[in-house]
């Protein structure tokens, strides 16, 4: 079932309001790939009234306003892309295309879409339930940050998008902790995994640079992302404050990651895998033929490439999906009605972490002096790809499945660590999974450049 977009689709449901609105710089596809979709749908399960709003149109109402106004929060992200860089290339030329937008044209999503959907909400909803932000774009501009297209230090999204609350990583456990205390009025402030603004520091929190420090003095901004980074690890991390004007910013220690029970009961929740018949009407969505017959097996990367912000926003910890669960989304592929016998990725941020990690990182949280992968791989990661090979090849005799590929990246530094199962793990890949090119990580083999990449 898709969650409401209309009041029809209320209507249908014999709901006369929402507890919860979603609004979204993407186009409405329900699939476990695309995080409005799933935060709506976990918030369903628990209980919930979800409604989605997606690519709403910014110079009127009609769209903001026409599943009226929730009881408990807005919801409000950019999309599964930050909206300048789903808007402009690398050169700040304007991108002609968007994957997210049905019929491909990039007209719909307004550029930083989180600041504009907020101050949308904000100019036909006065006085209004908490918005509350979400998504990559609001994960990685949680505190003061450069921003490539203005050339300049911004300050702490919260403060420009005057939204109330910031859900920051996967935000599953946060989302559902917030709905919860706001549906009986318990304070939310201490819930993990936030951000909100004060007009005070936390005494047991530790102070960042203020933004104006930051704004004018490079070796005050890396010191504020140093010790931003080394608190991002659940077991570890603490609080952190940072002035940006007379009030601060203050972001709760991480969210724990989930657990494999919790992040199969996610995936095993019932989506359509297709775009919403309201946005269908107005053409193809080019991402969902990437995604639709996709599986994903884990979250979580902890290569840490210095260019990369995986490690930020889900974590550097490997959050693995249940044998069980994996093969049990790739029969529910096959019983789709455009299934073609080909599924076009098995995998995660990185395909051959599933199922490897580090035992003392899982105890103790991540290494503050070293890194897992680089410059050397470490010992403690005991690297072994028996256990995606057993999953490949049980995926590939489920009946109907013609082809497996793996398109997410591999890393070629763990298959020449793995002594045992390394090479047998490459021949399978190249014999039974791989479509044409097969993507590695680091994507370079210098020195030179392998030091800067991280």
């Amino acid at each position: 079932m898709f969650l409401p977009t209309t009041r029809e689709e209320m209507k249908e449901l014999s709901w006369d309001r929402l507890d919860v609105i979603i609004v979204t710089g993407d186009t409405y596809i329900d699939s476990p790939y695309i995080g409005a979709a799933v935060i709506g749908k976990v918030l369903q399960a628990a209980g919930y009234k979800v409604g989605i709003i997606a690519q709403p149109d910014t110079e009127g109402e009609k769209d903001i306003t026409r599943l009226g106004e929730p009881a408990l929060f807005w919801g409000v992200t950019a999309g599964s892309v930050d909206s300048m860089v789903a808007n402009y290339t690398a050169l700040k030329k304007r991108r002609s295309k968007d994957d997210f937008t049905p019929g491909g044209k990039n007209t719909k999503r307004p550029d930083r879409a989180a600041i504009i959907y907020s101050n949308l909400i904000r100019k036909y909803f006065k006085n209004t339930a908490p918005i509350v932000l979400g998504g990559i774009e609001a994960s990685l501009r949680r505190i003061a940050h450069y921003d490539y297209w203005d050339d300049k230090i911004r300050r702490a999204l919260l403060f420009d998008a005057k939204a109330d609350i910031l859900v920051y990583g996967m935000g599953e456990k946060s989302v559902l902790k917030l709905a919860g205390n706001l549906k009986t009025g318990k304070d939310w402030k201490d819930i993990r995994g936030i951000c909100y603004i004060s007009p005070h520091s936390r005494e047991e929190y530790i102070i960042l640079p203020s933004y104006q420090e930051v704004k004018g003095d490079k070796k005050k901004f890396i010191s504020m992302f140093h010790t931003f980074y080394l608190n991002n690890d659940p077991l570890t991390a603490k609080g952190l404050c940072q002035q940006q004007d007379s009030r601060y910013l203050i972001q709760n220690p991480p969210s724990h990651p989930l657990v494999q029970k919790e992040l199969d009961k996610v995936h095993d929740l019932l989506y359509e895998r297709e775009v919403h018949p309201y946005y269908r009407k107005d053409g193809k969505v080019k991402a969902l033929e990437t995604i639709k017959f996709s599986i994903t097996t884990h979250r979580g990367c902890y290569g840490e490439c210095n260019f990369c912000s995986i490690s930020v926003h889900q974590g550097r910890v490997i959050q693995g999906r249940s044998e069980k669960s994996i093969l049990r989304e790739a029969k529910i592929l096959t019983k789709l009605g455009d299934f073609k016998g080909y599924i076009l990725d098995v995998g995660g941020p990185t395909a051959n972490m599933y199922g490897i990690e580090c035992q003392k990182k899982l105890k103790s949280g991540s290494c503050t002096d070293k890194r897992c992968l680089y410059p050397q791989i470490c010992p403690s990661l005991k690297i072994n790809h028996k256990k995606q090979m057993e999953i490949l090849n049980k995926i590939r005799r489920i009946e109907g499945v013609k082809k497996v590929f793996v398109s997410s990246g591999i890393r070629y530094d763990m298959l020449l660590s793995d002594q045992k199962y390394g090479e047998r793990y490459l021949r399978e890949l190249v014999k039974y999974h791989i479509s044409g090119q097969l993507k590695i990580a680091p994507e370079h083999t210098e020195n030179n450049v392998l030091e800067k990449m991280g």
